[in-house]
C-alpha cells in the first residue's frame, strides 16, 4: 500500500521509527505539536492538509491525532479513506490504547504528562498540557455526577482526569523507547525537580502508530472514514464513529 501519514509532532520520533519498520510505502508529514490548543482552528488545519492529499494516488491517508478534545469531530474523507485511531488523547495512543491508559489514570489521578516529544518539542513559554477531557467537560466534579452524565467508563476517566489526591502535582514521563528516551526522561526529572513535583516514569508504547502505518486497522482500535463520510464523538468505549 501507499498511505500518506498526517501527524502531530509530539509523536515525532515515535511515528519515525513505526515507519521505517513499516512494510508499505509511507509518506509523512508532521503538523507543529500543540494544534489541539487552536479550539475549533484544529479541524480546518486538518482538513485541509486531508484535502491536499486527496487524490494524490494513495490508498489511505492515516492519522496521528485523536479525538483531541473534539479537535478532529467533522473530518471527512474525500476521495481517499481516512483511518484515525479511536483515542481521546496523544496519552492513549503512547501508552498502547485507551485501556491501558485507562487503567494507569484509574491509579494515577491529577498527574502532569511529558513524552520524548513533548520534552523536545515543548517551548519554553508553553506550559500546555496534553489534550484532555477538561477542556470539553469543564472542571472537577463529583463521580456520581459524571457517571449520571456520561455513563460509567466516561464518568471515571472524566473523574480521573479531574481528580486530585495523592498523585496531583506528580509528573509522569512515558517512555516510549525510541532512540533519546533517556536523555528525554532525564530532562523531564529535571523539569519535575525544578517545579517540586514527585516525579514517576511508566512504560509507553510505539504499537498504535506502528499498526497504522501497517495498515492494521482493526475496528475496535481504528476507525476507517469511507469517502464522503465524517468522524463524529460518542460516548462509551468507541469514542468516535462515522457521521
Amino acid at each position: 500500500m501507499r498511505l500518506k501519514a498526517i501527524i502531530c509532532q509530539v509523536f515525532t520520533r515515535e511515528a519515525q521509527l513505526a515507519v521505517s519498520r513499516s512494510p508499505h510505502q509511507v509518506d509523512v508529514e508532521f503538523l507543529p505539536m500543540g494544534a489541539h490548543e487552536l479550539g475549533n482552528k484544529m479541524r480546518p488545519l486538518l482538513q485541509h492538509r486531508i484535502d491536499a492529499a486527496d487524490g494524490q494516488g494513495y490508498d489511505a491517508i492515516v492519522l496521528g491525532f485523536a479525538l483531541c478534545g473534539r479537535g478532529t469531530e467533522g473530518l471527512r474523507a474525500g476521495k481517499t479513506p481516512v483511518v484515525i485511531p479511536r483515542a481521546h488523547d496523544c496519552i492513549d495512543i503512547l501508552m498502547g490504547g485507551h485501556s491501558k491508559s485507562m487503567a494507569y489514570f484509574e491509579t494515577h489521578p491529577g498527574v502532569y504528562y511529558r513524552s520524548p516529544g513533548w520534552v523536545e518539542f515543548l517551548e519554553a513559554s508553553n506550559t500546555f498540557q496534553p489534550a484532555s477531557m477538561k477542556n470539553v467537560f469543564g472542571d472537577r466534579r463529583p463521580l456520581t455526577e459524571l457517571i449520571a452524565k456520561y455513563g460509567e467508563e466516561d464518568g471515571r476517566y472524566l473523574h480521573a482526569e479531574f481528580g486530585g489526591g495523592q498523585h496531583e502535582g506528580t509528573l509522569t514521563y512515558i517512555s516510549t523507547g525510541v532512540p533519546g528516551d533517556d536523555e528525554f526522561r532525564r530532562r523531564a526529572m529535571e523539569e519535575a525537580e525544578d517545579e517540586n513535583r514527585h516525579f514517576e516514569v511508566c512504560s509507553g508504547s510505539t504499537e498504535v502508530l506502528e499498526r497504522r502505518v501497517n495498515g492494521m486497522w482493526a475496528s475496535e482500535e481504528f476507525l476507517i472514514i469511507p469517502p464522503g463520510r465524517s468522524v463524529r464523538a460518542v460516548l462509551g468505549a468507541a469514542i468516535m464513529d462515522l457521521s
